[in-house]
């Protein structure tokens, strides 16, 4: 029987197996702090892959140090990161799955601590510390941590170089896709919001403004990989506050970024406000995607709390949403996939074949 669930989708020159995706989850796990995927992260990912997923995405990755949440994460602003994350890469492909990465500059909201293993979690950190100096749009502080360094016409210029470098390290190991992480309240995300971005030249003002800067990285990463290679980009909906960004300006945002070669767009929200009120229930993003995949004409992925077969089968089966992203469910259970094809008596469902055994019985049902 076939589900649409686990119907393959085609982006460009790439088919992927089905379309219960992992979305980037950060880990906080490099701790020698210089950016390097460790033991963790191998087994992190592949076990997504070989729980049956269709594509998983790599977590946000700075494309320089000062554009990393905590000195923790991930980067791919030199060979040696590039170089290691192909064992990632090698991996997940062994294993069925396509392979994914976030490129990210986490602006204003960069240079914390880490969620777990210290004191003051998502605190800022002193330079005297480690820390360093965090820029953004504006220098508007996000809640109680620092106050940025507004960019200037040069620093702008910079980070478009560093997706673009970072980009082109994503190719040559390998990746199947590039996604622009453009939400959560991170650098891209400042500058879309009217909430951090107070600019008054040309990246600030309009939304057409405000959207620059992504549609600036968009053309410069688009233009620098392989034309068959699908680029995505994540964006928060909307801030959950009067005053900043509405679903109907993403809508727009998201055609734009259609007509300049963005093949998917990722919708979650919210991110860029403490005062923002969310109203978090099971799939409640989900009608955000709708709503711009509708307003739009782009595909859309959906995500935030889908974590049952039948829910997932619903948001693809109706064209709520083209792909679901199923993030905390495949932490607890990495073969959410194999589970979902399970229970939606799949024909084919996902599993390696060293662990057929292990599902003898549930195939014969």
């Amino acid at each position: 029987m076939s589900r649409t669930l686990f119907d393959p989708i085609t982006l460009r020159d790439l088919t992927v197996r089905n379309r219960v995706w992992v979305p980037p989850m950060c880990q906080y796990m490099v701790e020698k702090t210089d950016g390097v995927v460790a033991p963790w992260h191998l087994m992190h990912y592949g076990s997504f892959a070989r729980g049956g997923a269709g594509a998983v995405i790599v977590e946000a990755t700075g494309v320089v140090p000062e554009g990393r949440i905590s000195p923790q994460d991930l980067g791919l602003w030199n060979d040696a990161q590039r170089d290691a994350l192909r064992g990632v890469v090698d991996l997940v492909h062994s294993l069925g799955a396509a392979a994914g990465i976030q490129l990210a500059h986490a602006g204003r909201k960069a240079s914390t601590y880490s969620e777990w293993g210290n004191a003051a979690p998502g605190t800022s950190i002193p330079v005297a510390d480690g820390g360093w100096e965090t820029v953004g749009p504006s220098d508007l502080p996000f809640g109680d941590l620092a106050a940025p360094r507004a960019l200037d016409a040069t620093g702008i210029d910079g980070v478009i170089e560093a997706f673009v470098a970072a980009a082109r390290r994503a190719v040559e190991a390998g990746m199947d896709m590039i996604e622009i992480h453009g939400a959560h309240g991170y650098l891209i995300h400042e500058f879309l919001s009217p909430l951090s971005n107070v600019r008054t030249d040309e990246y600030g003002g309009s939304l057409e403004n405000r959207a620059r800067l992504l549609l600036g990285i968009v053309d410069a990463v688009r233009g620098s990989i392989p034309e068959g290679m699908p680029l995505l980009v994540r964006l928060s909906a909307t801030d959950w506050v009067e005053d900043g960004l509405h679903v109907e300006d993403t809508v727009r945002v998201a055609g734009w970024l259609r007509e300049h070669g963005v093949d998917m767009v990722d919708i979650s929200s919210g991110g860029n406000s403490p005062e923002a009120q969310i109203p978090v229930g099971p799939g409640y993003q989900t009608p955000l995607a709708t709503a711009v995949k509708q307003g739009a004409g782009i595909p859309v992925s959906a995500v935030g709390m889908i974590d049952e077969p039948w829910q997932a089968e619903q948001i693809t089966a109706t064209g709520l949403a083209d792909v679901v992203r199923v993030g905390r469910e495949f932490l607890r259970d990495p073969s959410f996939a194999i589970r979902a094809a399970l229970a939606l008596r799949v024909a084919e469902p996902p599993i390696p074949t060293p662990y057929l055994r292990a599902y003898r019985q549930q195939l014969r049902g």
